[in-house]
This record gives structure tokens, C-alpha cells and sequence, in this order.
């Protein structure tokens, strides 16, 4: 951050039930510590995955409005094989969570399935990329 450009710290997510978000998302591996406002995970490389409530975002955003519609992004969490997509999406449709996309054998070599968490963000589930596995985008 020395040259003055700015350094990504981390996501901050809407919730509207945090027990419900905290299983979700711990699920997927994320330590998350915090209160019923606001929690927060810390990574790895120092930068934050985050999660607020609408009471704790109206205190410094008086302007804050609730998300509506789609998401827009898709958050992604790397797995260590094939297999961990195909069974980490089983895990999770199995309790309950909304399969956006069943695990596909994606053309740009990696083995990708997508889930909806709890407030409808989509959370992409991705192995390592084969390049064997590997070709053009179809139809593009």
C-alpha cells in the first residue's frame, strides 16, 4: 500500500438471520466470531470475510436499504479435489441449502458447482483446475 493504491481487505455481507448464516458459512470452513450484529472471519492473507446486520448497517448508512432481486456476484471457495465439490454440494443441499448449479465438469477444467447461502448470495465451489480437462468456452 505504499504507492497510495488501494489494498482489497475483504467482503462484507448482508445477513438476516445470523445463526442461520454462521452454519452456512461455517460449513464452508470459515471461523466466524462476532455478535448478533455483525461477525467476522479472519483470512489467511490478513483480509476479512465479514457479515452485518440491516440494524448495524442503518447506524452508519442512514440511506441503507435492503438487497432485493439476485445477486449479482458469486462469492468462490476453492476445494482440493473433484470429489470435495460432489460431496461438499451434497452436504449442503442435503441440509437444506438451495443447489444454484449441481457440480459440472466446467470447460475451463475445474470440476464447479454453485450454492445459494441463506439471503440468496451464490457461492461458487471449485477444485483445482485440470488443464487436461480444459477447452474454449462452448457457444461462445
Amino acid at each position: 500500500m505504499t504507492d497510495g493504491r488501494p489494498l482489497f481487505g475483504g467482503v462484507h455481507i448482508f445477513f438476516r438471520d445470523l445463526a442461520v448464516t454462521t452454519d452456512f458459512y461455517r460449513r464452508l470452513g470459515l471461523e466466524l466470531a462476532g455478535d448478533e450484529h455483525f461477525a467476522r472471519a479472519m483470512l489467511p492473507n490478513g483480509q476479512s470475510f465479514e457479515f452485518g446486520s440491516a440494524q448495524l448497517s442503518r447506524v452508519y448508512d442512514p440511506a441503507w436499504r435492503e438487497p432485493s432481486g439476485a445477486s449479482a456476484i458469486a462469492l468462490q471457495f476453492r476445494l482440493s479435489s473433484r470429489d470435495a465439490v460432489d460431496a461438499l454440494f451434497a452436504e449442503l443441499t442435503g441440509a437444506g441449502y438451495h443447489g444454484h448449479l449441481a457440480p459440472i465438469d466446467a470447460f475451463w477444467g475445474a470440476r464447479y458447482a454453485e450454492i445459494d447461502d441463506p439471503d440468496g448470495n451464490i457461492v461458487g465451489l471449485q477444485s483445482p483446475v485440470d488443464p487436461g480437462r480444459a477447452g474454449p468456452p462452448p457457444g461462445l
